[in-house]
This record gives C-alpha cells, sequence and structure tokens, in this order.
C-alpha cells in the first residue's frame, strides 16, 4: 500500500506541476484504471485524457509504470556532468548522454548503463512531445519498445531516461557502416523486430500511431535487437467510428506518407509506409533521400520501388557492401512487401500484423545464400534482363552503373559530433495547414 501511495505521489508531482495543475476534481477511486501486465492493455489512459486535465486529480493516472524521478543533481552526477565523452547524439527534442545509475542514486533501481536525453528550448521539439514520450513509454512495454527507465520535471528542465542501447541506431551501421557492414540476417532480424513494434501500437485496444518511424528512431542493443524510440510525435489513434486523426503534418522527408502530406489526415497506414521506407534502406543500404546521388535516384521510393517486383531489376539496387552474402528468395519477398506497403494508396497497404507475418518466416531462408562475396552485377546480368527491350534501351541498360560500385567504409572519426550551438536536425520539418485542422 506504501508503494501504490508513493507512486502515486510521484504521478501527482509530475502531471500536477508540469501539466500546470493540481489536486482537487473527482476522487481517486473515480478515476482510476488497471493498466495490463505488460503494458499496452485496454486501461491506458490517452495522451489527449492527461494533456487536458489540468484540473482534474491524475494522481493514479499511470500508477504501474514503475517510472524513476530523477532530479537534474542525480542525472548530472550519472553522466558526469554531462561531459562530452559521453555525447551520444542529438535529435529534434535535444542531445543525449550516456550515463550509470544504480541503488545509490535510487533505491530499487538495478545498476545499469542509461541514456539521457535532455530538452533544448531552442529545438525542434518542447514540453508537448516531452510529455507525449512520458505517457506513451510509461505505459507501454513491449520487446521492441525502448524501455523508460524514469524523467525529470524540475523547474524549467525536461530530462528523459531511457535504457542504454550498445549499438545506437540503425543509421550506424546501416549507412555508415559503424562498426561494420550489416550481414542479411541482422538486418532481417532488425526488420521483423521493428514491424513487431509497429504492430503492438496499432493493435493495442488503445490504438498508437508512431508518425515518425525512421531508421535513426530505431535502436539497437548488444545482440542487434531493435527497439523503437522517440515517441515524441506518437498520437492515440481513431476510435469508434473515426477513420483517421486529423493532425498538423509533422515528421522527415522521404518517410511521411503521401496522402498525410496533402490532408493532414493520420491514419495506422501512414506508419506503414514509412516501415515501407525503412525495409527499403535495410534492402539498398540506401538513405530515403540522398542529394549527393544524381537526381534521378535522389528520393529512394521513386527511384528503387519499380524495381522490387522484377527479380533481375531487384538484385541490382541491393546493397552492394552485402558482396551478394543474403538469401535471393528471402530478399525478394522482403523487396514484394516493401512494395505494398509503399503503395499510394492506403487502402493496398498491408496492415502491420500481415508484415510481421509475411517478413518473420523469411528469417530461416537461407540455403541460397552464396558460398563467398558476390562481384557488382555487371553488363552481362544487365543485358539478360533487358533482352526484350529495344535495341536503344539495350545499349543504355548495358553502361556500367555507378550505384553498384562499392561504398569505402567511413572511419568512427568521421561519425557527426555535436558541435556548440548545434540547432535541429534540418531533416526534421513542419508543415502548416489550415486553421481547422488539429494540432
Amino acid at each position: 500500500m506504501r508503494t501504490r501511495k508513493s507512486k502515486t505521489s510521484a504521478w501527482r508531482s509530475l502531471l500536477g506541476s508540469c501539466l500546470g495543475g493540481g489536486g482537487g476534481g473527482r476522487a481517486a477511486g473515480d478515476r482510476q484504471r488497471k493498466v495490463r501486465p505488460g503494458g499496452g492493455g485496454g486501461g491506458r489512459l490517452s495522451f489527449t485524457d492527461l494533456s487536458g486535465a489540468a484540473d482534474q486529480d491524475l494522481s493514479v493516472s499511470l500508477v504501474g509504470s514503475n517510472l524513476h524521478v530523477f532530479s537534474v543533481a542525480e542525472l548530472r552526477e550519472a553522466t558526469r556532468g554531462f561531459v562530452s565523452g559521453n555525447f551520444l547524439g542529438e535529435g529534434g527534442f535535444g542531445p543525449v548522454y550516456k550515463g550509470f545509475v544504480d541503488d545509490g542514486v535510487k533505491k530499487g533501481l538495478k545498476p545499469q548503463a542509461i541514456a539521457v536525453k535532455l530538452w533544448d528550448p531552442e529545438g525542434a521539439q518542447g514540453h508537448k512531445e516531452w510529455l507525449a514520450e512520458v505517457i506513451f513509454l510509461g505505459q507501454l512495454r513491449h520487446p521492441n519498445l525502448v524501455k523508460l527507465v524514469g524523467y525529470c520535471c524540475e523547474d524549467e528542465h525536461r530530462l528523459l531516461v531511457y535504457e542504454y542501447m550498445e549499438h545506437g541506431s540503425l543509421e550506424n551501421p546501416l549507412f555508415k557502416q559503424i562498426p561494420a557492414v550489416l550481414p542479411w540476417s541482422t538486418r532481417l532480424n532488425i526488420a521483423v523486430g521493428a514491424a513487431k513494434g509497429l504492430a503492438f501500437l496499432h493493435d493495442a485496444e488503445k490504438p498508437v500511431i508512431y508518425r515518425d518511424f525512421k531508421a535513426s528512431n530505431i535502436l539497437l542493443d548488444s545482440d542487434y535487437k531493435a527497439k523503437l524510440s522517440d515517441f515524441g510525435l506518437a498520437k492515440d489513434g481513431p476510435e469508434g467510428d473515426d477513420t483517421h486523426v486529423s493532425t498538423r503534418v509533422m515528421g522527415t522527408h522521404g518517410y511521411a506518407a503521401p496522402e498525410y502530406i496533402m490532408t493532414g489526415h493520420l491514419t495506422a497506414k501512414s506508419d506503414v509506409y514509412s516501415f515501407g521506407v525503412v525495409l527499403l534502406e535495410i534492402l539498398t543500404g540506401r538513405r530515403s533521400v540522398d542529394k549527393t546521388r544524381p537526381s534521378r535516384e535522389q528520393n529512394l521510393v521513386y527511384y528503387a520501388r519499380p524495381c522490387l517486383k522484377d527479380p533481375l531489376r531487384l538484385v541490382r539496387i541491393m546493397d552492394p557492401a552485402m558482396e551478394g552474402q543474403y538469401s535471393a528468395r528471402a530478399a525478394q519477398s522482403a523487396a514484394l512487401v516493401a512494395y505494398r506497403c509503399l503503395s499510394s494508396s492506403p487502402k493496398n497497404r498491408p496492415d502491420m500484423s500481415a508484415v510481421v507475418q509475411a517478413l518473420e518466416p523469411l528469417l530461416d531462408l537461407n540455403d541460397d545464400v552464396p558460398v563467398g562475396p558476390v562481384g557488382p552485377v555487371g553488363p552481362v546480368v544487365l543485358f539478360v534482363a533487358a533482352a526484350e527491350a529495344p535495341a536503344a534501351e539495350e545499349k543504355k541498360e548495358r553502361a556500367p552503373r555507378k550505384d553498384v560500385r562499392r561504398r569505402r567504409p567511413m572511419s568512427p572519426k568521421a561519425s557527426p559530433r555535436k558541435r556548440p550551438g548545434a540547432g535541429p536536425k534540418e531533416e526534421f520539418w513542419v508543415w502548416h495547414l489550415p486553421a481547422e485542422q488539429k494540432a
């Protein structure tokens, strides 16, 4: 009983002060809802329930979440004063630092490495995104969602404390080949894990739309297990007779679904499209948008989607860094999943549970993986692929392609570092739609 009261007090402190409300309002018994063990149950309170409840008693809203409340001083000590040597990266919310905590910091807290995210007042995100992160990850628990250890809400400071993910985001090994090129089996496991995370959110009794699914938001633990992070832009999904959620268009270039960009109408199928983009990145080793490439190749979806249903064209866009060490059958099946996810019509996209069912069996397809590296696809293969094309097109197809050259691995020293005064990433954007749409 004492434990329950302490948790209740902690949430009153968090949600009372951070939402600008106090106690009062309804009795605790009128507001209490049971949270299903494992997270994500029917008792989950929505962001709308909490963000608009400044005058209500929120003391029992998130009881059972097991989050720890940290002070700024405790987190400063855990990160050794946010020393630059512990800097991990920076996103739209602010910089992230590695730290370490044990029961000397909080009673009952097991010794563990943590990642501490600090709010940058000049960044692209703010208090609302911080609160969304606490509300969603404070209640949702799944093996493919990053664990929120705790938070800090002290004066103007807003910090989030997560479990430390040793291999960082998918961006590092996939695009920078740090620490090494991702083998095919690992790529496929990451895709399946990320798909399971999204399916869990979409299939919850109170669905959640992630809204910002991208490679940099997929974190990898010591075993390269994928976990979704950064729920700052997540939204409660439509309920009842509603078909979509109307919202301000926010996200990252190259990942957002076309209908969401045009209308601001958000559905679970918007996440499915974004998953298709990431799956395409996993297959090709290319970024969703890459301004350094020739103009027709800069947008990955426009360039690569037409190749996904043709095995001979698919082999030409597969990541050359894998040197052909992958199952052709598995790659072709995964490419077909990506093709369906990237359909311009939301109705033609599969739901995420169907994506999991399609991808998971591919993990066992490994009997056709070549023995030894396979060189880049040369003109002979390209000639065969275009055998029925007109003579002029055959000639064009025979020319060696620039995109099949093997990329040189980047040195870890070349990885981006935080610079003093650095602002938010340029990739983060907000489109302002007509005033009648809801924020």
